[in-house]
């Protein structure tokens, strides 16, 4: 498969998919100043953590407080991510109209983030990451068209 025949999002058109993107998020009760606030945030149980996150002036600040504090992550973290991920993506997608025609605009190509480093979450540097954002986009995608709706 060509890049051609992918939507990769990252930066660029789809940028709306991205956790970075200026989307605000409702998410179990608290707004997050985007998808990446509320994801980072979700790694902890220290209040202090949380909060911090949750004030941090933008999504880089959010992914750096939660490095900063890799320490005191969840035991359970690897476990629950993609559930987590994917809850907090159904919640953005439902809150922002241009999130879902974004989404549509992809129409039934493979959706893959076009993250030069993540290999789990994107392609990674080799293109052959697990691409685990991507597929949570295309889960909802194809829910969203079987439904009508994306919660």
């Amino acid at each position: 498969m060509t890049q051609r025949e992918m939507a990769l999002f990252y930066e660029g058109l789809l940028y709306a998919l991205s956790n970075f993107s200026a989307f605000s998020v409702l998410w179990r009760g608290r707004w997050w100043m985007t998808a990446e606030h509320a994801y980072q945030a979700a790694k902890f149980t220290d209040i202090n953590v949380i909060l911090a996150i949750m004030l941090a002036p933008s999504a880089h600040g959010a992914e750096q407080i939660a490095k900063e504090h890799a320490h005191l992550k969840r035991a359970d973290w690897n476990e629950v991510k993609i559930p987590v991920m994917e809850e907090i993506l159904r919640a953005k997608l439902s809150q922002h109209a241009y999130v879902r025609e974004t989404l549509e605009k992809t129409g039934k190509i493979m959706i893959v983030e076009n993250s030069p480093t993540d290999s789990f979450w994107g392609r990674g540097p080799d293109w052959k990451g697990q691409n685990h954002l991507g597929k949570i986009w295309m889960r909802l995608r194809k829910q969203m068209r079987v439904s009508g709706k994306t919660g």
